[in-house]
C-alpha cells in the first residue's frame, strides 16, 4: 500500500519565495530584513530575480551551512518550494548580488537582533542567567581566519606561531554575551594588529545598571574598567595573583577594599585546589570586582566568576560547530564583514530558539539546551522550507525547540581537562605536539581557601 503525503508551503510570493531560512524566518522575519534594508538604502531599484531582501536570507542560510558554497546553499533554499518557478542565478550572479547590497543590512540586520533574550531578573531567577537581580554577562575575544587573498591580507594579517603561523588572514571578533543564554548583547570585530582591550570600548555602549560583567585579566586595565563602571554596570575580572594592590581596608570576610584610580573596588584572593584521580593541582587567584554588597561572600563571588567560560562555550559553538573548524569563504575584506554579521545573525536567532523553548520551563537550566541539535533542526526545516511563516496561533517553542527539549543534554557535573593542543600540528602522532591529545574528563573535588588580606601572595 502506498502512502502520499502532501503538504502546504507557506512562503512569500513570486521571486521573494526563495528568501527564508526555515523556521528561523519567524526569528528574523519579513519585516525585520525589509526594514534594515531601508534604514540602510539598500533596497533594489527595480525587482530582480534576486531582490534584496532574498540575498540577505541567501547570506544567513549560508551561515547555516559553512561547509557548502552559495550555489549549494540556494538550492538547499529552494528544495522544499517545489511546484513554485524561482531563479536558477549563476555562480557569478550570486556574487554580484552580495556585492550590490554591501555590509550595512547585515549589520543594521544585527543591532536589530541583538540582545540578552534572558527573560527578567526577579528573585529566585534561574541560576546563571541572573544574579541578585543583575544580568550575568561575559566579554572575551577570539580569532576567526578567512581565504588566504591579496585583498584580504591588505587588511588582515597571517597569523604568527612558533609553528609558522596559521598561513590565513586572520580578524579579531570580541562579543559581550548574556552568559545564561548565550545571547549575544553586542559584538565588535576587526584586525588582530588592534589588542581585545581597545576592542572592549567600543561595547561600553551596551552596558548599564543591572548587569555584572565578567572578565579575564586582559581586561584588568584601569581606565576600561572605570569607564564600565560609569555606565551603572558591575564588574568582575580576574587579575594576576601576584599585582600589587593597595589596601585601604580590611574586611571580616577575608576580602579587602582598594581602588583603581577613582574608583573603590573590592578585591578577593584565594587559594583553589582541584582534586582528580589524576593528581590535584593548587593555584592562587585575584578578583577585583565593583560588588562592594556586605551580604555578597567572597565564595559567592568566586562562584560566579566560573560562569565566565559561557562566553568560551559560545565561541567553541560559532568555530567548532557552526563553521566545523573550517576557514571562512569570503575572499574580500566586504566579504568578510557581510560573513561575520550572517554568522552572529544566525548564531543569535538559534539562541533565541532555544531560550525560547528553555526558559518557558521553571525546572530547567538554559544550558542544557543543545546548540548543536538546534543548528541541525534548523537546517532541515530550511531544506523542508517549513514554518517560515507562522500560523495565527504562534508557537514560541516551534520545531527547532521542541527537537532541543527532546534532546536535553544532561544536567552539568564537575569535571575538569588537561590543557592540550586541540588540533594536531601534523597527522603523523610521533610530531604531533608532543603526543600531547585530548583525553578522558575527570571528576573533580574542588576546594576554595579564601586568604586574607594580610596573608596575600
Amino acid at each position: 500500500m502506498d502512502s502520499v503525503i502532501r503538504r502546504v508551503v507557506k512562503v512569500a510570493g513570486g521571486r521573494y519565495a526563495p528568501g527564508h531560512i526555515g523556521e528561523l524566518t519567524q526569528i528574523v522575519p519579513f519585516e525585520m530584513v525589509d526594514a534594515a534594508l531601508a534604514e540602510t538604502n539598500s533596497v533594489q531599484q527595480r525587482l530582480r530575480a534576486l531582490p534584496s531582501r532574498v540575498v540577505v536570507y541567501l547570506l544567513l542560510a549560508a551561515a547555516l551551512f559553512a561547509e557548502l558554497g552559495y550555489g549549494q546553499v540556494w538550492a538547499r533554499m529552494c528544495a522544499g518550494l517545489g511546484g513554485l518557478e524561482v531563479a536558477c542565478p549563476t555562480s557569478s550572479a550570486l556574487a554580484a548580488a552580495r556585492r550590490r547590497i554591501g555590509v550595512a543590512p547585515l549589520r543594521a540586520l544585527f543591532d536589530l537582533l541583538r540582545g540578552p533574550q534572558a527573560g527578567t531578573g526577579l528573585p529566585g531567577s534561574r541560576r546563571g542567567v541572573y544574579w541578585r537581580g543583575r544580568l550575568v554577562c561575559a566579554i572575551d575575544g577570539t580569532i576567526l581566519c578567512w581565504a588566504d587573498t591579496a585583498a584580504n591580507l591588505a587588511l588582515y594579517r597571517r597569523g604568527n606561531g612558533y609553528q609558522g603561523g596559521t598561513g590565513y588572514p586572520m580578524v579579531r571578533l570580541l562579543a559581550l554575551l548574556a552568559c545564561g543564554t548565550r545571547t549575544v548583547i553586542d559584538a565588535v570585530f576587526g584586525t588582530d594588529r588592534t589588542g581585545e582591550i581597545s576592542y572592549a570600548h567600543a561595547l561600553v555602549g551596551a552596558l548599564h545598571r543591572g548587569m555584572i560583567v565578567l572578565a579575564d585579566r586582559n581586561f584588568a586595565v584601569a581606565a576600561w574598567i572605570v569607564a564600565l563602571a560609569d555606565t551603572g554596570a558591575d564588574v568582575l575580572v580576574g587579575v594576576k595573583a601576584s599585582r600589587r594592590l593597595p589596601v585601604c581596608r580590611r574586611l571580616r570576610d577575608g576580602s579587602s577594599m582598594s581602588r583603581l584610580g577613582p574608583l573603590e573596588v573590592r578585591v578577593i584572593t584565594a587559594t583553589i585546589t582541584i582534586t582528580t584521580s589524576a593528581g590535584r593541582r593548587t593555584e592562587d587567584y585575584r578578583l577585583i570586582t565593583t560588588v562592594l554588597d556586605p551580604d555578597c561572600s567572597p565564595l559567592d563571588i568566586l562562584t560566579l566568576y566560573h560562569q565566565r567560560w559561557e562566553i568560551e562555550t559560545t565561541f567553541f559553538e560559532l568555530k567548532s560547530t557552526s563553521l566545523g573548524g573550517q576557514v571562512l569563504r569570503a575572499r574580500t575584506p566586504t566579504g568578510v564583514n557581510q560573513e561575520i554579521y550572517a554568522l552572529l545573525i544566525t548564531y543569535q536567532a538559534l539562541r533565541i530558539a532555544i531560550s525560547d523553548a528553555t526558559l518557558a520551563r521553571a525546572d530547567l537550566d538554559p544550558d542544557r539546551g543543545s546548540f548543536t541539535v538546534a543548528l541541525h533542526a534548523a537546517r532541515d526545516q530550511l531544506i523542508a522550507a517549513t514554518g517560515v511563516i507562522a500560523d495565527t496561533t504562534i508557537d514560541l517553542i516551534g520545531v527547532i525547540g521542541q527537537h532541543v527539549l527532546d534532546q536535553l543534554m544532561p544536567a552539568r557535573r564537575s569535571r575538569t581537562n588537561p590543557r592540550v593542543v586541540k588540533r594536531a600540528i601534523s597527522k603523523y602522532a610521533a610530531s604531533s605536539a608532543k603526543r600531547r591529545h585530548r583525553g578522558p574528563s575527570h571528576k573533580t573535588t574542588i576546594n576554595i581557601d579564601i586568604k586574607h588580606a594580610d596573608t596575600g601572595p
